[in-house]
């Protein structure tokens, strides 16, 4: 491997004692070879804290274990930037301690994204993984998470968060991401101050406001459905709704603040903002896609007389 690795492969992990290996092997297993491993403790108790170190002992050369000072635990945000903060590579990919690529994840991204250099993030389909258990049963319900946006093509800002705001696109898992790291640094790392489970969102609205997205026909990486993940524990404890409502306000604010209080993103976070204050016309209307789609027109329209400024 070189001096300089053209892509740092960062990997945040918190009590991941069960599936870590799994996630470092899908790394050394890449046909791409020129990468480099960060491998980030968020204040771990069990074994992946010792798994990471016997990863880096083994190949110092590519594999790296940072963790924060004191060793104590400050979420996945400040975890992420910690590693990119080290990152030697031009390109950054992300993976979660729990999820897997598939071994032409690296070599198939870097190709693309080098034939769409006008692009500053890539990403595909993300395979939702519930056969990793081994059962039959848990397999057949693996399917692929709708990206709800033509593939094979170049998203100019800021189409992508108009989108993901009205339900209408998945937000990319962060294992099926690959990012120039200029594009990062001019967007911004990830916000270390925002709490819960739609950290990962924040950081795409600032991806989607300033750069072009290239949305790939490919597959290349498991998202493991397990009890355990942070929004598996999200939904049981019923605090989705408002780490989405969270994540909308953040947006706004995001916005006002950049002197952004105009435009499409503008109108779709306020009117996204103002159904969530009225649930029972939006359950009302969410059968009806045609109402829901008239519904947020007319709001969008008139958002500022509407909702008012943020």
């Amino acid at each position: 491997m070189s001096a300089s690795p053209r892509v740092s492969v960062v990997m945040p992990f918190l009590d991941a004692g069960p599936f870590i290996r799994e996630a470092v092997d899908s790394v050394l297993a890449q046909g791409y070879g020129s990468w480099e491993l960060i491998l980030v403790d968020d204040g771990s108790t069990d074994g992946s804290a010792a798994a990471a170190r016997e990863y880096a002992r083994r190949s110092p050369d590519r594999v790296r274990c940072l963790a924060h000072p004191g060793g104590g635990s400050r979420g996945a945000g400040a975890s992420r930037n910690l590693g990119i903060r080290s990152a030697r590579g031009e390109l950054l990919a992300l993976l979660d301690a729990d999820d897997v690529w598939l071994p032409d994840k690296l070599e198939a991204q870097v190709r693309l994204l080098d034939a769409h250099p006008e692009a500053g993030m890539l990403y595909g389909t993300t395979l939702l993984w519930h056969g990793w258990t081994g059962d039959p049963g848990d397999a057949a319900r693996d399917r692929p998470l709708p990206l709800g946006v033509p593939v094979d093509t170049v998203v100019q800002p800021p189409g992508l968060l108009v989108r993901l705001l009205r339900g209408r696109a998945a937000s990319p898992a962060t294992c099926s991401v690959l990012l120039r790291m200029e594009a990062v640094e001019r967007a911004g790392l990830f916000e270390e101050s925002f709490p819960g489970v739609y950290e990962d969102q924040v950081f795409y609205a600032k991806m989607f406001l300033t750069a072009p997205v290239y949305v790939a026909d490919g597959s290349w990486d498991r998202y493991r459905i397990h009890p355990g993940s942070s929004w598996s524990t999200a939904q049981r404890q019923g605090r989705a709704r408002a780490a989405r409502r969270a994540w909308l306000e953040w947006v706004a604010a995001y916005l006002a603040k950049r002197g952004l209080d105009r435009g499409k993103p503008w109108r779709a976070v306020r009117t996204e903002l103002w159904l969530d204050d009225h649930p029972r016309l939006r359950a009302a209307l969410t059968g009806s896609r045609r109402g829901l789609r008239r519904v947020r027109q007319r709001l969008g329209a008139g958002a500022r007389r509407l909702v008012g400024a943020a």
